[in-house]
């Protein structure tokens, strides 16, 4: 293990993070709100902590290896944590303590969008802003960002990418050097943000909302700048823009790459999880917007077809952004829209849960296994597009599944003894490790009155969901601490 090496790296992570600190000053001089003080002291604090781990080792030359890369990844999220609740503590505008600060910052940057806090139309402009940047950095990741910088310092990057980036399938890259892959889903990345920003500018939204917006959008991050979240227009323009870059969120960003590369559309419909993830999608608003009109919730199929599709994009790719009170609505359709926010978006996306591949491969697994029952002498090889899947794939998928499951289970239990009922327990585990950010039952209206026990749980649930657990999880092996 490089110990001085990994002080080095994080010591530069935080250098840059720091600098993120500006647009929100910049932001409150435009507006004139008051707030650039507690940015100031936070980008000052950032900056002198990441001086004093990279100076003392700033000569290390080494080659980075896989465990130096999880434990960089995993560290440098939990101290984002912490250096990003600093401008709301500081501030007197914010009325948090420490855990809340916490648990909000760590919300923003694993892009969950779960929030304690209440009153946003009448916070500063500058916080408003701040809140929306962590998720939208935290979308694709600080550290794939700063690894397009590491080259320069002789530094190799391609563990970070692998331990940073979700998803079973780590190995393909874009372009043939690692900092160009980085820098390629950036600029994917910034160009359909600002494509959403200027739809919800001409859709009816102030320049600093739609800017906001696109963040929470793309990001599939879910916080808002109005409590009322998309509900404070109430405009189908809006929400039909809204649904559409949810989706896109939820799409590997690799295949938007390459759908930009290639200049064809049809890259969409040739890839089997982007195709399985929009079959999923139209399904599920099948069955949200049937039970609006079976319960009567909304009469006009089109009212029905609009809020449908809007909470299925929403809760399926793990934004948690609402145009409605959906936690209100009756039967079953609460719980199907936190349910599926379980298998959430593609692999290589800005959405969290157990990805649309993972729940590809099961199913499809699942089905080979009936075959065999019915034809025990067969032979059946399982594909996913043109590929044959090897059973080791199969064994890395099922075992992931089995300890997301597995943790799900536990959680709900510890969160129950926190005086949670069940409903509110399930939702809370859903809301924290598949990043979705809303809840039902009790956390309907927010988490600001859970535990601070239950508010720390579900920050480590989002650290897990965000680093996809067993980044996190090796940590914690004896195996991994071993010469």
């Amino acid at each position: 293990m490089h110990f001085a090496l990994i002080s080095k790296i994080l010591g530069l992570l935080l250098v840059v993070f720091s600098f993120t600190m500006m647009p929100p000053v910049a932001v409150a001089y435009l507006y004139r709100d008051g707030s650039e003080g507690p940015f100031l002291v936070s980008f000052s604090i950032s900056m002198l902590l990441g001086l004093a781990l990279w100076l003392p080792f700033f000569r290390q030359r080494a080659e980075l290896q896989v465990r130096d890369g999880f434990l960089v990844v995993t560290l440098f999220w939990s101290v984002l944590g912490v250096i990003g609740a600093l401008p709301m503590l500081i501030s007197e505008a914010v009325p948090v303590g420490f855990t809340d600060a916490v648990f909000e910052s760590v919300s923003g940057l694993t892009t969950t969008g779960a929030t304690v806090l209440s009153g946003l139309d009448e916070l500063p402009k500058s916080m408003l802003f701040y809140r929306q940047q962590l998720q939208w950095l935290g979308g694709m990741g600080v550290i794939v960002l700063a690894v397009a910088i590491l080259p320069m310092l002789g530094i190799g990057g391609m563990q970070l990418y692998k331990a940073e980036i979700p998803g079973p399938m780590k190995e393909s890259k874009l372009t043939p050097r690692i900092a160009e892959t980085a820098k390629a889903l950036w600029y994917v990345y910034l160009a359909i943000t600002i494509a959403c920003a200027l739809a919800y500018w001409l859709a009816g939204m102030t320049l600093f909302d739609a800017i906001c917006h696109s963040f929470s959008t793309v990001s599939t991050g879910g916080f808002s700048t109005h409590d009322a979240s998309m509900a404070y227009w109430n405009s189908t323009p809006i929400d039909i823009i809204a649904t559409a870059f949810m989706l896109i969120g939820g799409i590997s960003f690799a295949l938007h790459f390459a759908v930009w590369r290639g200049k064809t559309l049809l890259a969409y419909m040739r890839d089997p999880e982007c195709r399985f993830f929009l079959g999923l999608m139209l399904l599920y608003m099948l069955m949200v917007g049937g039970g609006l009109l079976v319960f009567g919730i909304h009469e006009a199929p089109g009212e029905a077809t609009r809020h449908a599709a809007f909470q299925v994009a929403s809760f399926g790719t793990g934004t948690g952004l609402t145009s409605t009170n959906a936690a209100a609505w009756p039967g079953y359709i609460p719980l199907l829209l936190v349910f599926t926010s379980f298998i959430g978006g593609c692999a290589g996306s800005t959405a969290a849960g157990m990805k649309v591949v993972r729940a590809a491969l099961v199913f499809r697994h699942s089905i080979r296994e009936l075959r065999r029952l019915i034809y025990p002498n067969g032979v059946f090889a399982l594909r996913f597009g043109k590929h044959v899947v090897n059973d080791r794939v199969l064994q890395a998928v099922w075992g992931f599944v089995g300890v997301y499951i597995t943790l799900s289970v536990i959680f709900t239990l510890l969160f129950t003894m926190t005086g949670m009922d069940l409903t509110t327990a399930v939702s809370a585990v859903a809301a924290s490790i598949n990043n979705l950010g809303v809840g039902i039952g009790q956390v309907g209206g927010g988490f600001a009155n859970i535990t601070d026990e239950a508010k720390w749980m579900m920050t480590v649930l989002m650290l897990l969901g965000r680093l996809e657990i067993f980044t996190f999880l090796v940590l914690f092996t004896p195996l991994f601490w071993r010469q």
